[in-house]
């Protein structure tokens, strides 16, 4: 655990780290919806792949909330509400990958607007992000 000093420079360091990679991901998606898409489909059928994938994001998560469990009313919650969302979904991913798989499918094909809903909600979060960890 962090000194509580330590808390803000933390969070500096992680909206560094996360920011940019968040910024290209849903650049990437946005520029790029129908690719994204097809990958999106390729990875839902590959149990391996969801399995590896949730043990990846599982830890990162953990790693993230071992590290940063700040729950204070600003923008520092948005890494802690990450890193749980990360551990949620990448157990889920791990325990269920065919329900996984199963939600994922349902979501591709009945609503075309979440994948862009989605490039844009990471752009908002990467761009508070990087406005944090770099110009604040």
């Amino acid at each position: 655990m962090p000194a509580k000093g330590q808390d803000v420079q933390t969070s500096v360091f992680l909206a560094r780290l996360m920011g940019p990679v968040l910024l290209v991901a849903s650049l990437g998606l946005l520029a790029n919806t129908a690719t994204y898409t097809a990958m999106a489909r390729e990875f839902l059928h590959s149990p391996p792949l969801i399995y590896l994938s949730g043990a990846l994001v599982m830890t990162a998560g953990l790693a993230i909330v071992l590290y940063h469990n700040v729950w204070t009313a600003d923008w520092r919650v948005i890494i802690t509400l990450f890193g749980w969302a990360a551990t949620i979904g990448g157990a889920v991913r791990m325990a269920l990958p065919d329900t996984v798989r199963s939600i994922g499918e349902k979501m591709l094909s009945s609503r075309s607007w979440v994948m862009t809903g989605g490039g844009v909600l990471w752009l908002a979060v990467g761009a508070v992000l990087c406005f944090f960890g770099y110009f604040a």
